[in-house]
């Protein structure tokens, strides 16, 4: 099977409620879609957020390193030539992680067409469901709160909720969310590195003396504050998710080897893809530091690649994977079915994506 063209596209789905956080306000998943085409016939399928305000990445820079690295990198080759493929694909460009990352699952998506085996039983096959939490947007208490009520009818059980954008108003946030769904729902709160680490410990322990039940806080400081990060591990009770700090293999090594978070957030679009994702899984393995699988503002086509890694793993406990179900619509057949919470792995070959309705492809 050798790889005989790269299309590219952009897909654009509404989302339910405009999506909040420290960071940025979006509308709607504006992503690059990735075909890549073989002499078989198969089609593999990427994608790409562009996350500037986390990744650095816009559109025009995944197309640019799509066109001017990837598809040179990788037209022409045989893709049982696997290992080779994601070493050049990873070398070819530095950083550009969300375009490595839609160009990664696409080839691992046409690797088990090949050897027609789903890529969930090809990295371990440890279960076929999961169970996702949901986003509530930072936004005034009370409407906050009406979207956790909203969340809950629907049958989730664990809410994780942004702040940052006002610190002083973060703890009124959590007490009215906690007065509205009760004791029974989880509570996993996201600061997008919004807070000091002094001032996050300070919060989080007011949080705590409230009895709001904070199950875990991610990335509480900047994602460059190993020694912040670390502080607020080592001070607060709350256990610390590292996220932003966590861009590489080798960021993860770091954070595991200064015990600067309890847990490790795993994004494709941040660390480059299911290859270079394995990597981290293996190194938390070794050191029993448990780890989440999120997403960023994504829709199904790479979530449903971060579900096949969840089914994968055992390592991965806690999932954060609703970027489909913050769609209002879904133009994409094929892969992991997505009821509410519920997000089921099928045994499809490769990652199970069938077609995508509404591309806009672009000429290269």
């Amino acid at each position: 099977m050798k790889i005989t063209e790269v299309k590219l596209g952009i897909l654009s789905v509404p989302l339910r409620v405009p999506f909040k956080t420290a960071l940025r306000s979006v509308n709607s998943v504006e992503d690059i879609i990735v075909e890549i085409h073989t002499d078989t016939g198969q089609i593999g399928y990427g994608e790409a957020p562009p996350t500037g305000a986390v990744t650095g990445e816009t559109q025009y820079s995944i197309i640019g390193a799509f066109k001017d690295h990837i598809i040179k990198t990788i037209v022409g080759r045989d893709v049982d030539d696997f290992e080779n493929l994601m070493k050049d694909l990873n070398s070819c460009i530095v950083k550009n992680t969300s375009a490595k990352a839609a160009c990664d699952m696409a080839l691992w998506d046409l690797y088990g067409q090949l050897h027609k085996i789903p890529v969930h039983k090809l990295m371990g096959g440890s279960r076929k469901k999961i169970i996702t939490d949901i986003t509530i947007s930072v936004n005034d208490p009370e409407e906050m709160a009406r979207d956790a009520i909203d969340a809950v009818k629907r049958k989730y059980d664990t809410l994780k909720v942004k702040v940052g954008i006002d610190p002083s108003l973060d703890v009124k946030r959590l007490e009215a969310i906690r007065k509205a769904v009760g004791p029974d729902v989880r509570i996993r709160i996201d600061a997008n590195q919004a807070w000091k680490p002094k001032e996050a410990v300070r919060i989080l322990d007011s949080m705590q003396e409230k009895l709001l039940d904070i199950e875990l806080v991610e990335q509480p400081v900047k994602a460059h504050d190993y020694e912040g990060l670390k502080y607020v591990t080592d001070h607060s009770i709350v256990p610390v998710l590292a996220d932003e700090s966590v861009f590489s293999p080798e960021d993860a090594m770091t954070i595991l080897n200064m015990k600067a978070a309890d847990l490790i957030n795993i994004k494709l679009m941040k660390c480059g893809g299911l290859y270079n994702a394995l990597k981290i899984t293996s190194m938390a393995e070794l050191c029993g530091v448990e780890c989440m699988i999120g997403c960023m503002l994504e829709a199904k086509i790479s979530v449903n690649a971060a579900v096949h890694l969840a089914c994968a793993k055992q390592i991965i406990t806690k999932i954060d994977l609703d970027g489909p179900v913050l769609c209002s619509e879904d133009p994409i057949e094929g892969g992991a079915v997505f009821d509410e919470k519920e997000v089921t792995v099928t045994d499809d070959f490769g990652l199970g994506i069938k077609s995508v309705k509404g591309i806009k492809y672009l000429d290269l």
